[in-house]
């Protein structure tokens, strides 16, 4: 269930840096997609972990790097860079 609202979020996500910009849009998504492929490896470990503890740090983790992605997204496409 966690993947589709995953996947639901990343596709709204990309409609979303569709919309203007400088041509910036790939390149953040770009950084954005680099974490959220990390906070998957971190999800993927918590479903194989060995404790309910250890699955839930690696979820919270999952999810920090996930905001982190958004983040970084979202200050690349504040700045504008001009790609060419």
């Amino acid at each position: 269930m966690k993947k589709i609202a995953f996947a639901i979020a990343g596709a709204a996500s990309l409609a979303l840096a569709a919309c203007g910009g400088q041509g910036d849009d790939a390149l953040g998504d770009a950084v954005e997609d680099q974490y959220d492929a990390q906070a998957e490896s971190l999800e993927d470990a918590a479903d194989n972990a060995a404790t309910e503890a250890e699955a839930d740090a690696l979820e919270a983790q999952a999810e920090q790097m996930e905001e982190m992605g958004d983040a970084k997204e979202e200050a690349i496409d504040d700045a504008d860079p001009v790609v060419e």
